[in-house]
């Protein structure tokens, strides 16, 4: 990553997230505020979750019949990779219409979406009735799955950002960030209930279509659930005085290009910690070491609620002490746990590699606690929507998409998957020169001048 690059022309004066009054004739509450983008962020995350459980469990088998079982399972994968690929053009798709026209409408299109795909995936018939429009048909809806999550993430850590006051921004913004321990949660817990209750043949043949139709109560849920927000201040302020972007990519594209290719790079691992513990991971234990699917689900799923709690705390802890340095801290963590984790999960012993996945995630949670305060700083008020958004969901392709595919790759053999750790170790340490190049947010914090783009706080 240069460290140099051209000089962008100055952006005109700006005013902080917080320093816009509200123009809502009523006063907006935070809780209710934060709870209705968890909300919307949990029913996509678990849209895009049990795609990626299913992916690991069944759709191998079902939609590429003629290849070996792991090649089945890498072609699986590389469908749950389509999802991140798109992520980063709904960003930029829904980051103009948040930058443009509000963060409100973001939040419904991008949730209604994700919801048909969803539910779509789940009427998809196997390659055996359709032969390869089945998988084709696959690549089609996690396409527009991913389109709709990558619009998702920046409408609703927007509109719960700007609205919240500055000294507790990091906690209020990190309400969505609990959405996809969620939406994780929800979407294994079905398929854990469905797989427990029903028997193999019955699992295969219609048992994991339902958590896919299920997504469709679930958006109507979230729709009215967000009904009755409130645009941001922020964005009211840009549209009165007629400021908002009219081309948001093609600015942040010519501005601002550096530090979207640095968050995306300092991001990198998280998402990369994350899929290896709640996508490889579930392959690699239910296929090479003969763990039970239900003892696979249930240490991960453990270690993904104890991340969900935990979100809040590290928030509050960038909020006192800086955004950066849990970034740095967090980046660190996961440089030093990968071939622990892996030593763990080869043990095959549930206790074991619920330590290994919960250490993982306690480092992947220390990063992504902030980063939803942490981004909206970074950019100015008129590119916002679209710059965090299409930095946070590149991460996306280089950290989540190639992951699974490249794990299961570097785990042949009969001893533990040491390529994988140190893949993973890898990545971290990029991510950790990435964050270092990152400047402070938070004020009276500063460690480095303001760069390309970035906002003042």
């Amino acid at each position: 990553m240069p460290n140099s690059h051209s000089p962008a022309p100055t952006p005109a004066p700006t005013p902080p997230v917080s320093a816009a009054p509200s123009p809502s004739p009523r006063p907006v509450s935070m809780p209710r505020l934060a709870t209705a983008s968890l909300a919307g962020t949990a029913i996509e995350f678990y849209d895009f979750f049990v795609y990626g459980t299913a992916a690991a469990l069944v759709l191998g088998p079902l939609f590429f019949p003629t290849f070996s079982p792991v090649a089945g399972t890498l072609a699986a994968f590389g469908t749950f990779a389509v999802g991140f690929l798109s992520r980063p053009l709904g960003s930029a798709l829904f980051g103009h219409i948040g930058d443009r026209y509000g963060r409100r409408p973001v939040m419904f299109a991008s949730l209604m979406l994700t919801g048909f795909a969803t539910v779509a995936v789940g009427c998809v018939p196997s390659y055996a009735t359709l032969g390869v429009a089945a998988p084709v048909l696959l690549l089609v809806l996690r396409f527009l799955q991913g389109l709709g999550l990558g619009g998702e993430w920046g409408g609703a850590v927007l509109l719960t950002a700007e609205h919240a006051p500055e000294r507790r921004r990091g906690l209020w913004a990190s309400f969505p960030q609990v959405g996809p321990a969620v939406g994780f949660l929800l979407a294994n817990g079905v398929m854990l209930a469905l797989s427990a209750a029903l028997t193999e043949s019955q699992f295969r043949d219609w048992g994991w279509r339902v958590p896919f139709w299920a997504a469709g109560l679930l958006a109507v849920g979230g729709l009215l659930l967000r009904a009755s927000l409130h645009e941001t201040p922020q964005f009211a302020e840009l549209a009165a005085s007629g400021r908002q972007a009219t081309a948001p990519l093609a600015e942040v594209a010519r501005g601002h290009w550096r530090l979207v290719l640095l968050t995306a790079g300092a991001l990198a691992v998280g998402y990369a910690v994350f899929y290896t513990v709640s996508t490889w991971a579930l392959a690699y234990g239910t296929e090479r070491l003969g763990v039970s699917r239900t003892s696979m689900l249930v240490c991960i799923m453990a270690a993904v609620a104890v991340k969900g709690v935990v979100t809040p705390f590290a928030a509050m802890l960038g909020d006192r002490y800086g955004r950066r340095p849990l970034c740095l801290a967090g980046c660190a963590a996961s440089a030093v746990w990968m071939f622990p984790m892996v030593a763990l999960l080869h043990t095959g012993e549930p206790l074991l590699m619920f330590l290994g996945f919960l250490g993982a995630l306690l480092a992947f949670i220390t990063m992504f606690a902030v980063v939803a305060a942490y981004l909206p700083e970074l950019y100015e008020p008129r590119v916002r929507c679209t710059g965090a958004a299409v930095g946070y969901n590149l991460a996306g392709v280089l950290g989540g998409a190639l992951t699974p595919i490249v794990a299961t790759a570097l785990s042949g053999g009969s001893g533990p998957p040491w390529g994988v750790a140190a893949y993973l170790t890898l990545v971290a340490l990029v991510s950790l020169g990435c964050f270092a190049l990152l400047p402070e947010t938070l004020p009276g914090r500063a460690v480095a001048p303001k760069r390309e783009g970035a906002a003042a706080v």
